[in-house]
């Protein structure tokens, strides 16, 4: 039977193929295009998207002056998300060998008002150009990116009051739910939606991958006790490094 891939794609199915198989290890470096050129009798552009696809996919890496090397996949742990965690922009507590129990979680946190986009005022039954507060978060476990979070607000249900900006005033970093016990609203439920998408430039500059590399998003929204949605995020995790877990008590 014919082989019908195109050569490009044998290419990269190939390395894939040994980098999965431990041919080629984590660090080797991957055959030159010379070398790859002879081995499938392939074009100088023909054996770059080869390449391409497989930084893309995340199996290589390029170091200027260096080459290009097989590089690290090697999940770095899970992100355990439960009710507790649900309530925070934090997808969770982290269990795997490589981040123990006890490993250090640390985050910085901007919050600016801003008007509502089409997709935001969607997601939280508002009109579009109503005034959030959105506030973008970066998580990391012992010094090293694990999350962005960006989370928004009505300023309508929030405005004049002490918890305006979650890590700010006295009920800072109380999670969705005790913030808005504060100011008298009861949240009773939270929908999240998964999906993956290519990261984003300055998402993969902020979590130390490729551009266009495989990004987990977890998009959740707070209701109260009315149905009225009181706050939405975007969840942004590493697809490649890391897994989300859920942990769910029925009661």
């Amino acid at each position: 039977m014919g082989e019908h891939r195109p050569v490009f794609q044998r290419i990269a199915d190939d390395l894939r193929r040994q980098i999965d198989e431990g041919v080629l290890a984590v660090g080797a470096r991957i055959p030159s295009r010379a070398e790859l050129k002879r081995a499938y009798e392939a074009s100088d552009q023909t054996v770059d998207r080869a390449v391409r696809m497989l930084k893309a996919a995340g199996y290589a890496e390029g170091q200027f002056g260096r080459g290009v090397f097989v590089a690290d996949r090697a999940p770095l742990g899970i992100l355990l998300r439960s009710t507790g965690a649900v309530d925070s922009p934090f997808a969770a507590s982290i269990t795997h060998v490589n981040c123990p129990e006890g490993t250090p979680l640390t985050w910085e946190a901007t919050s600016t008002t801003e008007p509502a986009t089409e997709p935001v005022a969607r997601r939280l039954r508002i009109a579009p150009g109503d005034s959030v507060v959105c506030s973008q978060y970066e998580y990391l476990a012992d010094r090293r990116p694990v999350q962005l979070a960006t989370s928004w607000e009505p300023l309508a249900i929030t405005e004049g009051t002490d918890v305006v900006f979650p890590e700010h005033g006295p009920y800072a970093r109380r999670g969705v739910r005790g913030r808005m016990a504060a100011i008298g609203i009861r949240v009773v439920r939270a929908e999240e939606r998964v999906s993956s998408r290519p990261a984003a430039s300055a998402e993969a500059e902020a979590l130390g991958c490729p551009p266009g590399s495989c990004v987990t998003v977890v998009e959740r929204t707070h209701f109260d006790a009315d149905g009225r949605a009181v706050e939405t995020s975007d969840i942004v995790v590493r697809a490649d490094r890391w897994q989300l877990a859920y942990d769910i008590a029925f009661v």
